[in-house]
């Protein structure tokens, strides 16, 4: 298979399960698929099997920037760090709404979290920590 269908494959799945976190959070295919944490286990999968494959078969490392960039001048390599990042950003807006749900905080509240999550990652997760603080309900903040 190449980069590029792997790319579209795991972009797919990860753009249907932001939808399902988004629009559809309590749906039994949402609960058993993306809540259970099978996609972004999944990502992490493919991740592993590029990362064993084809990480020595680069130029770069990870100990200077300039090294960063030459590991990700290999279609290969950048592939493994979008997957990596597919499947990180996907596992945090689980926990997101996860913790919504225990927390009893409004879905409505959480799903620009979720869509910052998904587009900017770190950002997403920094504004649900902050609304965590101020809209648990019954849960020791």
């Amino acid at each position: 298979m190449k980069a590029e269908q792997i790319f579209s494959i795991a972009n797919l799945i990860a753009m249907i399960s932001w939808i399902l976190l988004i629009i559809a959070p309590r749906w039994f295919l949402t609960r058993k698929v993306v809540l259970s944490g099978a996609v972004p286990l999944l990502l992490s999968v493919t991740y592993l099997v590029l990362i064993a494959a084809l990480f020595n078969s680069s130029e770069g490392g990870f100990s200077s920037l300039a090294g960063v960039m030459k590991l990700f001048t290999y279609e290969w390599m950048v592939l493994a760090g979008w997957i990596h990042y597919l499947a990180f950003d996907l596992f945090v807006g689980v926990w997101e709404v996860k913790d919504a749900q225990a927390k009893n905080i409004s879905h409505w509240f959480v799903i620009p979290c979720l869509f910052l999550t998904f587009m900017l990652g770190p950002i997403g997760f920094l504004l649900y920590s902050i609304l965590r603080q101020f809209l648990a309900k019954g849960h020791e903040k």
